[in-house]
């Protein structure tokens, strides 16, 4: 059986948000603005991607 995978983009800059929060999109690989990321949609990929919902997209 294959692996879902769910493409997460950085939208918005993490600059002046929680360090908590830049920490989090540093560990789901994301770098640059308009960045995307192609990962395994596993529960603790969904909590990173919900922690920082405001300044990512999911598809």
């Amino acid at each position: 059986m294959d692996k879902k995978t769910v493409k997460v983009t950085l939208v918005k800059s993490p600059i002046g948000c929680k360090k908590a929060h830049r920490a989090t999109v540093l560990g789901l690989g994301l770098r640059k603005i308009r960045q995307t990321r192609e990962l395994e949609d596993t529960p603790a990929v969904r909590g990173m991607i919900n922690t920082v919902s405001y300044l990512v997209r999911a598809e």
